[in-house]
């Protein structure tokens, strides 16, 4: 029950996306878990998050997400965290962008060891690299605006 295991699982998260490795990718989640990104894009199962972050990743040439600072609240076989993430990205089509934001987690510990039982994406940053985008204020719940997890 250490916060060091769940640090370790947002790092997976976050190599896996950087690299495109889904089996990584999928391996970070729960089998009944669910995935927020806003706007209406909500799905349960990881069977349905991996086939909507494929579809997302397909859009980009490359991506670079990187974790910031997180909480992390852990009771027994079940917490709750939050990580900020900053990533770069170059679309598919050569624009490049920029995002900021922070997940709200759930977590739960598994045969396999801890495991996403849930995300919710908030972004506070979604744009050009050069910051002339709009920010979003910090108690804006998960995010409307565009991101390499959109899907």
């Amino acid at each position: 029950m250490s916060r060091d295991s769940i640090e370790a699982l947002v790092h997976r998260y976050s190599d896996a996306v950087v690299h495109s490795n889904r089996e990584q990718w999928a391996n970070t989640w729960a089998v009944d878990a669910t995935w927020d990104l806003g706007k209406g894009r909500r799905v349960e199962g990881r069977d349905a998050i991996l086939d909507m972050w494929i579809t997302a990743m397909t859009r980009f040439d490359a991506v670079v997400q990187t974790v910031m600072n997180g909480s992390v609240d852990l009771d027994n076989d079940a917490g709750t965290g939050r990580w900020y993430i900053h990533e770069l990205m170059q679309r598919s089509s050569g624009e490049r962008g920029l995002m900021v934001g922070h997940y709200d987690d759930h977590y739960v510990r598994t045969a396999d060891g801890w495991r996403f039982a849930e995300r919710a994406l908030v972004q506070h940053y979604a744009g050009a690299s050069d910051l002339s985008g709009t920010f979003r204020a910090a108690d804006t719940s998960p995010a409307d605006t565009t991101s390499t997890e959109e899907a």
